[in-house]
């Protein structure tokens, strides 16, 4: 059986948008998340005042996610901050990670930054125009690289109870021994009029819509009857073209190709870009065994 994780989770000044940092019980590094307008709070802090890597995260409305996301390392946050806060405007919230042992040097960190990068770009979940080059990641021994790689490891499962989901794939999905990740089988959604067929599967608490899943290649805006539909279709067409444009949906014989496992906050979402139309669709995913997702979920939860 799976062991938990005890997560030390602290909110500085006590509101759940404002600063906060993250850690690990006998974990020696040390998350902090801040806006933008709280600089100057984090530069009072002894982490800040250290290395590390770092995550600048802001909106972009042309992404998938509308999410732009810079990563970089420094040997000290607030001086490489500060030169940020004058240089880019696009962030509006970073995230610094640090050892509060100090036991890393450049080269550990110059490692996690370019698996970092990697790893984000692989994901495909935001936009990373200053990160074109993903940096040469540097020479460690054996035993400096399997601790860097602990530590990434530790980073991609907090991070997300940051929210910050950059680095969120199926391939990702932190899977430590005493881990067990919650996965659910295979689903399909098929309608045989226009070719469609397309798979999904629940991981670790996100519905990805399979690589090689058919789908519409557009998304249909004027059946829409009431303005507050309007809305709600315009939303769905925008990433459904998103995904076109950035070639996660490839066109192909008037139809849409899935080229890489893309992540949804729900079945429904999913299914929408999949038929072209908005609908509560949990009942119409069905795994092999001619389960439906809804009642799959119920049988699974009881």
């Amino acid at each position: 059986m799976a062991r938990g994780k005890a997560v030390e989770l602290f909110l500085v000044d006590g509101t759940p948008g404002g600063m906060a940092t993250a850690g690990i019980a006998d974990w020696t590094g040390i998350l902090t998340s801040a806006r933008r307008d709280q600089l100057s709070q984090l530069y009072e802090r002894e982490e800040a005042n250290s290395n590390g890597v770092y995550i600048l995260l802001g909106n972009d409305p042309e992404a998938i996610e509308n999410t732009w996301c810079y990563i970089g390392k420094t040997e000290n946050f607030v001086e490489r901050l500060r030169d940020h806060d004058k240089k880019k405007p696009q962030w509006e919230k970073v995230v610094i990670i640090a050892s509060l042992q100090r036991s890393f040097n450049e080269g550990h960190w110059g490692y996690l930054e370019a698996r970092l990068v990697e790893i984000a770009k692989n994901a495909e979940r935001c936009s990373m125009p200053d990160n074109k080059q993903t940096p040469r990641s540097r020479k460690l021994s054996e035993a400096q690289r399997a601790s860097a790689e602990s530590f990434l490891d530790n980073m991609k499962l907090i991070l997300p109870i940051l929210g910050v989901n950059v680095l969120r794939s199926p391939e990702n999905t932190v899977q430590p021994a005493t881990a067990q990740i919650v996965s659910s089988p295979i689903f399909h959604l098929r309608r045989q009029k226009d070719g469609i067929d397309a798979s999904m599967q629940l991981i670790d608490g996100e519905f990805f819509l399979l690589n090689g899943s058919i789908v519409v290649a557009s998304w249909e805006t004027s059946k829409a009857r009431s303005q507050a539909t309007v809305n709600s279709y315009a939303t769905i067409a925008s990433r459904h073209q998103k995904l076109v444009s950035d070639g996660s949906i490839r066109i192909e014989n008037n139809r849409g190709v899935v080229t890489r496992d893309i992540a949804f906050t729900s079945p429904s979402a999913a299914a929408a870009i999949v038929l072209g139309t908005s609908a509560n669709d949990r009942a119409r995913w069905v795994n092999d065994e001619g389960q439906n997702y809804g009642a799959w979920e119920e049988n699974n939860n009881s």
